[in-house]
């Protein structure tokens, strides 16, 4: 079969089978009667090999070896090859991210796109200072996507209370990025999600918050208790009952029990949970300490006669402070 013909039928131009005749790859093994190269089956094969293994990403050196040197090991170099996969998908992907957040900035004209880039880059810089003052200057200038996704990496304490207030003020798909933070396997990520979303206003913010109470970790229960208290949204209360009994940021989450009892429809509830605490396997002296000071701030007759209680506990640290507290209450002595 003739090049021309090989060409047609393989795919394979007939420059680049002059090319692979030139390097060794094939030769064609037979010559017509007027001395025209002439490609045999076994030829022909030898093509398909050589494009299939091209498929994969081998150099024509490396398709040669491979077909050549019966010794030759492919697993060595298939690991290479996916190393190298690897690399260009993640380097495309980035491409493509940075793409979409341009498109979605909605650029009018080029110096709308390089100023984006500008912002982008400055987002993922090593200086903690440069990435502080492009989050500063990324509201309505960075797609909330990548003020998310800054958010969730950063460990510097000033750069990432930056950009958690960019994020309060960009709106849009803030709160919804940040929630697949809360289920990421990574304790600080999940960590910088929630303490994020305590800084967005809004109900979705909010409905999010409240679904971060049943969260496994802690911490996260913890921050989201203390943003919905201060929200004045009871579900909340449970949660900061727990946190005085484990001594989790116990004082923040009395104050805000203490802010949640100004309302008479909850005062109540209140020093009952607290009450239910100090019943539920008598907990230890420092944590009936701590119950005593937290409902130093709930009004309400449940409050006092829990305080009256504990002002005969065992523990002279504990009767000692519900007793001041009572005397507080009861107008004998001034508020500290």
């Amino acid at each position: 079969m003739l090049i021309g013909e090989v060409a047609r039928r393989s795919g394979v131009s007939a420059r680049m089978l002059r090319h692979y005749d030139s390097l060794g790859l094939v030769r064609p093994t037979g010559r017509t009667g007027s001395g025209y190269r002439e490609y045999s089956g076994d030829d022909i094969r030898r093509i398909f090999h050589i494009e299939s293994l091209r498929s994969l990403g081998l150099s024509l050196r490396d398709v040669g070896r491979a077909l050549d040197d019966s010794g030759f090991e492919p697993s060595e170099l298939v690991d290479d090859l996916i190393r190298q996969t690897r690399e260009r998908i993640a380097d495309e992907t980035a491409l493509l991210t940075r793409l979409r957040r341009i498109d979605a900035a909605e650029p009018t004209d080029w110096e709308d796109v390089l100023q984006i880039v500008a912002l982008l880059q400055s987002l993922g810089s090593k200086s903690a200072g440069t990435r502080q003052r492009a989050a500063l200057s990324a509201v309505g200038g960075v797609p909330v996507e990548a003020l998310a996704e800054a958010a969730l990496r950063e460990a510097d304490p000033h750069v990432a209370g930056a950009l958690r207030w960019a994020l309060a003020r960009s709106g849009g798909d803030g709160p919804a990025l940040l929630a697949e933070g809360l289920g990421a396997t990574d304790a600080e990520v999940r960590r910088r999600a929630v303490r994020s979303l305590v800084e967005i206003p809004g109900d979705e913010a909010t409905a999010l918050l409240r679904d971060a109470l049943g969260h496994t970790d802690g911490v996260v229960r913890g921050y989201a208790a203390l943003a919905l208290g201060a929200r004045g949204v009871a579900d909340a209360v449970p949660t900061l009952v727990d946190m005085v009994v484990g001594e989790a940021n116990d004082v923040d989450a009395a104050d805000v029990l203490g802010t949640l009892a100004r309302s008479p429809a909850l005062s109540d509830r209140i020093a009952a949970l607290l009450l239910e605490r100090l019943d539920r396997g008598f907990p230890e002296a420092p944590a009936r300490r701590r119950l005593a000071q937290a409902l130093a701030d709930i009004p309400g007759a449940a409050a006092s006669a829990a305080l009256e209680r504990l002002s005969h506990d065992d523990d002279r640290a504990v009767a000692l402070t519900a007793a001041y507290v009572l005397r507080i209450r009861e107008g004998d002595l001034p508020a500290p």
